[in-house]
């Protein structure tokens, strides 16, 4: 874990990490947190917040997806990977990446395990119809940066000042919730180790 990070320079860093790669950069995968800031990727509505008076940062980015929240507590995993090289499809790394989510989530004796899943038309994963991971990504000459965000133990407060993902009315939720209780540091390092696993079977 990278600790917790201001957003603008993690983005400006992704940023130059993907212009400056080439064919034998190694693919990295950063895991961190970020103190509280919402982002608006490229399909972002401004009917879908933040709410005026929200208080919190606002940052256009060049990501696919609608408005999200990044706070303390969140799960920040990047993923500066190769695709091109690799000979994986974006929609095939999306499904991937949920995937991996799925399977950190699946497979333990806590109550709320078990039960994650994807959403048709809804990139994300979700746990009885409240989302607990989103994911943005954005390629640039076949190599993918932005990733997915896994909302662990923090105040869920300011979602409540958005539409998450842009779906008025969607709830989200945490693995602490669910009764998972692992820290993000532990979920983050479970998590990097099945996402590499995927990569390398792909």
């Amino acid at each position: 874990m990278l600790g917790r990070i201001e957003y603008l320079p993690t983005l400006e860093k992704m940023r130059a990490f993907t212009a400056r790669r080439d064919a034998s950069t190694t693919d990295e995968f950063w895991l961190l947190e970020h103190p509280p800031v919402y982002t608006l990727g490229l399909a972002a509505d401004a009917a879908h917040g933040p709410k005026a008076g929200a208080g919190i940062p606002v940052v256009q980015v060049e990501r696919g997806g609608e408005v999200t929240y990044h706070g303390p507590g969140q799960l920040v995993l990047y993923t500066l990977v190769d695709l091109a090289r690799r000979g994986i499809k974006v929609k095939q790394f999306v499904s991937m990446l949920e995937q991996s989510v799925i399977d950190l989530l699946d497979g333990r004796d806590e109550p709320g395990a078990g039960r994650a899943m994807r959403v048709a038309g809804a990139p994300g994963v979700y746990v009885d119809g409240a989302k607990v991971a989103a994911l943005g990504i954005r390629v640039s000459r076949g190599c993918a940066y932005h990733g997915l965000a896994l909302n662990v133990d923090m105040d869920l407060a300011p979602f409540s000042a958005i539409n998450p993902c842009g779906d008025p009315g969607m709830r989200v939720t945490q693995t602490r919730d669910m009764g998972i209780m692992e820290s993000k540091e532990i979920l983050g390092k479970q998590l990097a180790d099945i996402l590499a696993g995927k990569l390398e079977h792909a």
